[in-house]
């Protein structure tokens, strides 16, 4: 199922991604630096949705208080509570 999850505090405006079976696939991040946010997106996928966040969550960056990785997490948390 493909999800669209607005960012907040980050360069990237938005990030879809998929969540089969909670497997993450195919993420891809709207704005951001786009070197990292594609290495992130391939790193995390085929991942289990628990290990992503368990991974990415509370990464800062700089005086932010959240990161494109942060924000990833926060996306897949509100997936598997829908």
């Amino acid at each position: 199922m493909r999800n669209v999850y607005k960012t907040k505090g980050t360069c990237a405006r938005s990030i879809e991604f998929d969540l089969d079976d909670g497997i993450v696939r195919n993420v891809k991040f709207n704005g951001g630096c786009s070197g990292n946010t594609q290495g992130i997106a391939a790193l995390v996928d085929g991942m289990k949705a628990e290990d992503v966040i368990a991974r990415c969550k509370n990464i800062m960056c700089g005086m932010k208080g959240t990161s494109c990785p942060d924000q990833l997490a926060k996306a897949l948390e509100e997936a598997l509570n829908k």
